[in-house]
């Protein structure tokens, strides 16, 4: 039997990582890979990052699967939905069976199922993927509806949801990803043509036990499962061997929620001499000051502190559970630590008033992180936000829209927070270059000119536009 592992992201199509160029692996695609090699099972992995559709479409009719095992997120939706239909209107094809695993098809069965997949993986995949490949080997020893985890049709068309799986409890027994699968060298090029340094992409824990309102936790659930220490350490040696890259970027949600496995890294990592650069995310309650120095002497170059507003107001409202001067303060004490410091910034959350933008600047302003990112918030099915969405939803047809077309019952337009999140970036800039020495006159008139420009649409779309 003939399996492959895809996912439907294409560079080229994605006009915004155009501008930043740090594409990343599909490492939960390698990992499933990986535990099926583990269990005897032999599989491809086709990694559409830097191809096209016509390229996967002719892949996979030279390579003619019997079964096509395909990673889904809100941003590939549109891609996939595409991917199916192709694989459902082909001779060559018509004997593949097309399962759909990743974060978006959870509370998204119907629009998949509809869309042709035949079977659905909810939550996490390799056990689940390894019992359905040993079902098209053998349906009589394993029948689909006693795999736990997944959503089909039957005969009559019904949707059959089986019991959730249990998820792994010991995720020391996962495999390392698969990364021979693919040719990695294209993402550190990439990565060293675009920034100066390349970076692999490395997962240490699964899950995440906080509840903010926006945050899908479709796939590991709100758990936390960590791999030891000396795992994880025993990958990045296995990495250094292998690949010629500069530096690391563990994928985890908060990579400090645990003091203890922090300083054990720490200790590993030392104990063994080995020297890496790293940066990662985490929240401002999960540090303190030997939080700090132990990033430090790991090897921590960036450390990204999630703070999503600068008004307490807003913060509590999407549970976060962070204050927000904890969040000024831990930026701050990174950074005289030597360490850089990112931040995440999202405007439109419901409730937000142009006061608590300004609170917003005045946050970064007074924190004055290295990097911020900033987005306008959009719903996610399954999360508490989607629960505020408008009735009308998206206007576009299902297969070709994403959550991020979903509309929200906020203060003021969409578009208001569309220019309210440039003049925010304007502002920072502004604010950047009077810091320095000797700012450029032409450079200061053209931020000035653009703040006061964006301020007066700010202005008209919160006067003379509806909510949405």
């Amino acid at each position: 039997m003939k399996v492959v592992l895809t996912h439907a992201y294409y560079l080229k199509n994605d006009l915004k990582e155009q501008k930043i160029m740090k594409p990343y692996p599909p490492l939960g695609i390698l990992y499933i890979s990986a535990w099926l090699e583990q269990n005897k099972i032999k599989n491809d992995v086709f990694d559409s990052t830097f191809t096209d559709l016509e390229l996967h479409r002719n892949y996979l009719l030279i390579e003619k699967p019997d079964i096509i095992a395909i990673y889904t997120n809100l941003i590939t939706k549109p891609g996939v939905a595409s991917l199916i239909k192709f694989i459902k209107s082909s001779a060559v094809l018509n004997h593949s069976k097309v399962i759909l695993g990743g974060p978006d098809v959870t509370y998204n069965i119907e629009g998949y199922l509809g869309q042709g997949a035949d079977v659905l993986v909810i939550g996490e995949g390799e056990q689940t993927m390894l019992e359905l490949v040993r079902h098209y080997e053998n349906s009589i020893v394993l029948p689909l509806n006693q795999i736990n985890g997944i959503a089909y049709k039957d005969k009559d068309g019904k949707i059959i949801k089986t019991p959730s799986r249990q998820k792994i409890p010991d995720i020391d027994l996962l495999p390392y990803p698969a990364r021979n699968k693919i040719d990695l060298n294209q993402y550190l090029s990439v990565w060293k043509k675009n920034h100066g340094k390349s970076s692999i992409s490395v997962s240490t824990q699964r899950g995440c036990p906080y509840t903010c309102k926006w945050c899908s936790s479709a796939v590991y659930g709100q758990s936390y499962r960590r791999r030891s220490p000396k795992i994880v350490v025993d990958e990045l040696e296995e990495l250094n061997k292998v690949y010629n890259h500069d530096q690391i970027w563990f994928v985890d949600d908060v990579f400090t929620i645990s003091h203890k496995w922090l300083h054990e890294f720490k200790d590993e990592l030392i104990s063994r001499k080995l020297n890496i650069s790293f940066e990662c995310i985490t929240r401002a309650d999960r540090m303190n000051h030997d939080v700090i120095k132990s990033l430090k002497e790991a090897g921590c170059f960036r450390v990204w502190i999630g703070a999503e507003s600068g008004s307490q107001k807003i913060l509590d409202a999407m549970d976060r559970r962070v204050d927000v001067t904890q969040v000024q303060n831990m930026i701050k004490a990174a950074k005289k630590e030597g360490i850089e410091t990112g931040t995440f910034i999202m405007l439109g959350y419901p409730g937000e008033t142009e006061e608590d933008i300004m609170i917003t600047l005045d946050h970064l302003r007074r924190s004055n992180p290295d990097h911020f990112t900033i987005t306008v918030a959009y719903p996610i099915k399954g999360t508490a936000l989607y629960d505020l969405a408008l009735p009308s939803q998206s206007k576009l047809p299902w297969a070709v829209s994403t959550d991020r077309d979903i509309g929200l019952n906020r203060e003021y337009p969409r578009k208001y927070y569309s220019i309210a999140l440039r003049w925010v970036v304007n502002n920072m800039r502004l604010f950047r270059l009077n810091q320095t020495p000797q700012p450029d006159f032409f450079t200061y008139l053209q931020l000035i000119c653009k703040i006061k420009l964006l301020r007066i649409g700010m202005k008209l779309f919160r006067l003379t536009s509806t909510k949405s």
